[in-house]
């Protein structure tokens, strides 16, 4: 009875296999394959599976969480997209929003997705819905009938996203369209924005459906794919796939829905770490993940990630409900470089998985995060990756001399130069993710994921006075074992617009009972028995003239008590994010949202016992600024640590998926849950303060 999970990195694919009776886990980190990451799924399943001495027939779960959908926008790969919209409002997706991400910038290009429908795949359809739902103007059918055929046989357009106004209110003339385009051509993908999004704001709304129709073919294929893979190699487990939000969900509901899982990559570290939390006793956490090409960064608050209902893919707005990760380009893969005025960058290039560091041996030529790492003896090259990928320290010297040398540095310097910058954008990151959001760093602990997180999480913890950080047993595969213990969760919304003092409870209950009719519906499509799901209720509220929004939750059911708790909840949740509230201003409730979600049975990993003496397997020279260079450090294997044993700084700590660093002044101690918290005083660290690397 084995649990197979696999998340697609940057750089690696990441494995984790668990038995579901005695919770005994094996993992596996494979290269990614850019060309067919399907075969690194399997590759990475098989060899999973090899360590846990399992058959593909007796894995009875397989969890997986795919950025193909990210991809796929970010490499402009998806699908030739047409979009139809009322006559008259054809060119809501290039007009956009006065928003700019260089203010300053003249000679900027639109930040609009253009490249989703240009002009001549946008198409007016007569055809009028008012705002109360009414029908203005019927539905011009025979138009409807000839701009398809135009658009299919002219264009080419494989797939439409359907966006008429007010749909959110009557969905009717949506759907007469889409019967109307299958009647035509059976095999053209519909996206219906009253399906994705049935919300106010034309542009978003209108975005986020091209979005979803332009990545739906690849997703299809994607699972298709990925399924008679599966099939192939004996795997006869039905496919389930992780969502933004940070649940989970069948592939058969993906394909119907697919701009669903758009971030799930992101997300299942966010749940992974929150279940490492969890198991030492922690609820306010800050998750780091930093793997090959990126770090991500998300908060905990009481065991509940953030989530955000207004996110981002490149420059555009994704209103898709998902869990709130800040992802910058940082990772072991980072690309050190020197711009035109001579100043130290790191990343957000990458070098990736192929070619990768210098020291990896497969042709890279520019120093990275990797390279520094392995210089400042932070890495052993025989055990990278479990000793499946072997380094080349010498490699990596050279090319971190020839980078100082432009700078007037050594390698050493450029090499520590590399970790002070790459910390530092980090721990901005960390910053932006905690203070933005009204919440004190400080009072959190900071969950170290990825390969390189427990390398450089010392380092953060310092700069921002963090005194927890914990280390879970798995960090550098813990985003596919997230997707082991995330819930199967379905979320949905709908537009009311109301004043708090005066909307009709019963009617916003009837509204709230509706939105939970059609979760329930998606919750028994994923086999999850009637009246086990847990329902939470929020509303997106905000004083009468305000543009936008916050989420606070609405007690069940609806009476006059609850909306009055509604409306403070949002008067301090105002207050924490901006810094003050208006308790005199009335307040307005315009989305309704509902969420289900349905716990699987609890997965409990089974730790190896050691005892006797802890001891170093071994010591080597790493470099510790505060120290004064290098200095000859003792090292640990993680599999031989015992519980309740600290091991004092500097130290290094070594496991087949990561490397802990263990810095001067802090205090690594196993716990029984199978995690290494480390203690750090609450000051800013030696380094932080020495003079510039130069």
């Amino acid at each position: 009875m084995i649990l197979i999970a696999v998340d697609i990195g940057g750089t690696f694919t990441d494995v984790v296999a668990v038995d579901s009776r005695s919770g005994a886990y094996h993992t596996a980190k494979v290269p990614t394959t850019p060309q067919s990451l399907v075969e690194g799924v399997r590759l990475g399943t098989l060899a999973a599976l090899d360590r846990a001495s399992a058959r593909p027939d007796e894995v009875e779960r397989f969890v997986h969480g795919t950025t193909i959908g990210t991809n796929a926008i970010l490499e402009r790969r998806g699908a030739t997209t047409a979009v139809l919209a009322t006559e008259g409002f054809e060119d809501s997706l290039e007009i956009g929003r006065l928003k700019r991400t260089k203010m300053y910038d003249v000679f900027m290009d639109a930040e609009t997705p253009v490249f989703l429908a240009p002009r001549r795949r946008r198409r007016g359809i007569p055809g009028r819905i008012a705002g109360d739902g009414s029908v203005v103007t019927p539905l011009d059918e025979n138009a409807v009938r000839e701009v398809v055929r135009e658009l299919r046989d002219e264009e080419g357009a494989t797939a439409f996203a359907v966006s008429l106004l007010f749909s959110f209110r009557n969905s009717d003339h949506e759907r007469r369209v889409r019967e109307l385009i299958q009647d035509f051509d059976a095999s053209i993908s519909v996206s219906l924005s009253s399906e994705i999004d049935p919300m106010f704001r034309e542009y978003e709304r209108t975005v986020v459906t091209a979005f979803d129709a332009y990545i739906r073919p690849v997703i299809q294929q994607y699972v298709e794919n990925l399924r008679q893979e599966l099939r192939r190699t004996g795997v006869q487990a039905p496919l389930q796939i992780m969502q933004s939000r940070g649940g989970i969900t069948s592939a058969e509901l993906v394909t119907e829905r697919p701009i669903s899982v758009l971030l799930s990559g992101p997300a299942a570290g966010v749940i992974g770490g929150r279940y490492a939390g969890e198991l030492s006793g922690f609820g306010d956490l800050i998750t780091i993940d930093v793997g090959g090409t990126s770090a991500d960064i998300s908060l905990i608050s009481a065991g509940k990630p953030l989530v955000t209902n207004e996110g981002m893919i490149d420059t555009f707005p994704l209103r898709v409900p998902m869990v709130d990760v800040a992802t910058i380009g940082a990772g072991g893969g980072s690309v050190a470089w020197v711009d035109p005025a001579a100043n130290f960058r790191v990343g957000p290039r990458s070098a990736g998985a192929d070619p990768g560091p210098v020291c990896y041996g497969r042709g890279g030529t520019e120093p990275t995060v990797t390279d520094a790492s392995l210089l400042l003896g932070y890495l052993d090259p025989e055990f990278f990756a479990g000793g499946t990928l072997s380094l080349d320290p010498e490699a990596a010297a050279r090319a971190l001399d020839r980078f100082g040398d432009r700078l007037g540095l050594s390698g050493i310097q450029a090499a520590a130069g590399i970790h002070r910058v790459i910390n530092s954008k980090m721990a901005d990151a960390i910053r932006l993710v905690s203070i933005k959001r009204g919440y004190d760093a400080r009072e959190f602990a900071l969950v170290l994921l990825g390969g390189a997180g427990p390398v450089h999480g010392g380092r953060l913890a310092a700069e921002l006075s963090i005194t927890r950080m914990i280390v879970p047993a798995v960090p550098g595969v813990l985003s596919a074992l997230g997707l082991l213990v995330a819930s199967v969760e379905h979320d949905h919304a709908a537009t009311v617009f109301g004043r708090l003092d005066r909307i009709s409870p019963v009617e916003l209950e009837e509204v709230y009972l509706g939105l939970e009719g059609i979760v329930a519906e998606r919750m028994r499509a994923d086999m999850v028995p009637d009246g086990e799901a847990r329902t939470q209720r929020s509303g997106d509220t905000r004083y009468v003239g305000q543009g936008y929004t916050l989420e606070v939750p609405m007690e069940t059911p609806v009476s006059a008590g609850s909306i009055a708790a509604h409306r403070d909840a949002f008067h301090a949740a105002h207050g924490r994010v901006y810094g003050h509230s208006n308790r005199e201003a009335p307040v307005e409730l315009v989305n309704a949202r509902v969420v289900q979600s349905w716990s699987l049975p609890g997965l409990r990993l089974g730790y190896a016992a050691t005892s006797g003496e802890q001891r170093a397997v071994r010591s080597r020279r790493a470099y510790f600024e505060e120290l004064g260079g290098f200095s000859e450090v003792p090292v640990y294997r993680r599999d031989t640590l015992t519980a309740g044993k600290a091991i004092e700084g500097p130290a290094i700590v070594e496991q087949p998926d990561t490397t802990l660093v263990v810095y001067p002044g802090h205090c690594a101690e196993p716990d029984g849950a199978g995690n290494i918290v480390v203690t750090a005083p609450a000051t800013v660290s030696p380094g932080a303060q020495m003079e510039p690397v130069r």
